[in-house]
């Protein structure tokens, strides 16, 4: 797991980075940020955006989400991407946001797939503050399940870069 909590944290702009999945049953990849107020305000009311999040067991599919008061969990709000005729486990692909006042669009190798704005959500928009950065590899979890016979351990998820711009 990585973070940039306390040591980078940022409102608005295009966030990515070019990464290659584990694959497996249970294995849950993700790309993701959290309201720098984390620590005060509690989740989901300081607000979730996951750029990228994979279920192992499915390696063509990705989702990005966001999460706030009243659409977290299970009420997520977000949209997966399917990827044709390729693996986002056996190559790097980039997973990004544009992240504005009102919007948040979400891309796959710079493929626009889908945008959130204001009006999408059914609770506040606290998507006007900063945020910092989070990778990690979950192991098991209600959103992927545990790991089965068929599962190799470790895993890696390898990451080329991160990048961050105005």
């Amino acid at each position: 797991k990585i973070l940039t909590k306390d040591l980078f944290e940022k409102k608005y702009g295009r966030f990515e980075a070019r990464i290659k999945l584990p694959w497996g049953q249970g294995m849950w990849p993700a790309f993701w940020m959290l309201g720098a107020n984390s620590d005060e305000v509690i989740w989901p009311a300081c607000g979730e955006i996951d750029i990228m999040e994979n279920r192992g067991d499915e390696p063509t599919v990705i989702s990005g989400t966001v999460h706030g008061p009243g659409y977290s969990a299970g009420e997520s709000i977000g949209k997966p991407y399917d990827l044709v005729n390729d693996r986002f486990d056996t190559g790097f692909h980039i997973f990004g946001i544009e992240w504005g006042e009102n919007y948040i669009n979400f891309y796959v190798d710079d493929v626009l797939y889908n945008q959130i704005t204001p009006d999408d959500v059914p609770g506040e928009w606290v998507f006007n503050d900063e945020f910092y950065l989070i990778l990690n590899v979950a192991v098991g979890g209600s959103f992927v399940g545990s790991p089965d016979e068929n599962t190799v351990l470790p895993q890696t998820m390898y990451v080329d870069y991160i990048r961050v711009f105005e």
